[in-house]
């Protein structure tokens, strides 16, 4: 249901005047706008929506509102409130039940607006929140990163300190100690080892300078990401190139970048496990149309290059889905749950988002990131 109603205004929508080609504009919105007679049939629809309902324009004016959605549907009692008000409202995070085989879990913002004529017509313009929510998650998994870098400082000053003594401690009692014993004081020293590692890659979060970035081949990195890769832990696995040629170069950081690329490869690897047929697909492409707002930034950064690494692995629980990029979040036994953390650190810091799509056989991190632009303001061109 909806989570928040807002009134926007108390006059109906005025009547585009004479001449005004409305349907060739509403055709250019990407989000699906219905306008709907007082008797609830479809009066007329955009190409989105054609798209949004997997039916044409010409079908859509054969039925009314109603059956477009499941019984009971909010966007029914929105359409009735605007009618009996004459004022605009907005409904977020609303759950959408289609009437014919959509899915009924489908959430969306739902804007309903009178119109002058005629009266007691509205129109109807719907938002999917997939895009909207994935954004709210990656400011999540910046919040989540920045509580790992205060507890990093934290352990660094109040846990490796005292952890370097019992280390010591443990190897002066090896030098007189018996076989029995002096398997303990190895165990003491291993594990003492273990979490001034955990520490150490924790400590990756502690550092709050802005990063260099310049003009970065992504090719490039994927390419040596991969040789690294297969010189070690994919060893057996195989990979698959499907590169834009003409992609743009990134405004990033090189180290920073292999870093990041090379824990998705790992934990694609990872996913895929040993002694399976095991498939890690690299991909790049231009998606213009994405636009963040990012901390610092007074406008929106268009997020147009984006890169994929995609996996033959089981797949992600549902479960774990929402809390993928959050710390200590691992469906692996012997995981530290740091690996995506860190990742989500670095593309935020990149400016950039990143959001993950799983299932059988077929999971899909895919990461969008800012071009570079000289610094004479011109973008960088397509070569």
């Amino acid at each position: 249901m909806a989570t928040l109603w807002a009134a926007r205004n108390d006059e109906p929508t005025p009547i585009a005047p004479a001449g005004f080609d409305a349907t060739r504009l509403l055709d250019a919105l990407p989000h699906p706008v219905l306008a709907v007679r007082p008797d609830g049939a479809i009066a007329d629809a955009n190409v989105a929506s054609e798209t949004f309902f997997g039916m044409s324009r010409e079908s859509m004016r054969q039925l009314k509102l109603s059956q477009f959605v499941v019984r009971g549907s909010p966007l029914l009692e929105f359409v009735e409130q605007v009618k009996a008000s004459g004022a605009a409202f907005n409904g977020y995070r609303v759950e959408l039940g289609l009437a014919k085989g959509g899915p009924v879990d489908l959430l969306v913002d739902i804007f309903v607006t009178p119109l002058a004529e005629p009266q007691n017509g509205v129109v109807v313009m719907l938002q999917e929140r997939s895009l909207t929510d994935k954004m709210e998650r990656q400011l999540n998994h910046r919040g989540g990163a920045r509580s790992v870098a205060a507890m990093a400082s934290m352990l660094a000053h109040e846990i490796k300190n005292p952890l370097s003594g019992i280390r010591g401690a443990a190897q002066l009692l090896e030098i007189d100690a018996n076989d029995s014993d002096r398997a303990l004081t190895r165990l003491i020293c291993e594990e003492t080892d273990r979490i001034v590692k955990l520490v150490d890659r924790m400590s990756a979060f502690s550092d709050g300078r802005p990063i260099e970035r310049e003009s970065v081949n992504i090719h490039a990195i994927l390419d040596h990401v991969k040789k690294v890769a297969q010189a070690g832990f994919a060893r057996n696995i195989r990979f698959h190139e499907i590169y834009d040629p003409s992609l743009p170069p990134v405004l990033g950081n090189r180290d920073q970048l292999v870093q990041m690329f090379l824990n998705l490869v790992k934990n694609a690897a990872e996913a895929i496990g040993e002694g399976g047929d095991g498939d890690i697909e690299l991909s790049t492409a231009f998606r213009p149309g994405v636009r963040m707002q990012i901390p610092g930034s007074k406008k929106p950064v268009s997020l147009p290059l984006e890169c994929c690494v995609r996996d033959n692995g089981p797949g992600i629980p549902p479960e774990v889905m929402p809390y993928l990029f959050d710390p200590f979040i691992t469906t692996k036994a012997s995981g530290s749950g740091l690996g995506l953390a860190l990742v989500a650190k670095i593309i935020g810091d990149h400016g950039g988002t990143i959001e993950c799509e799983s299932a059988t056989r077929r999971t899909t991190f895919r990461v969008l990131m800012p071009m570079y632009s000289p610094r004479d303001g011109r973008g960088a061109p397509r070569s």
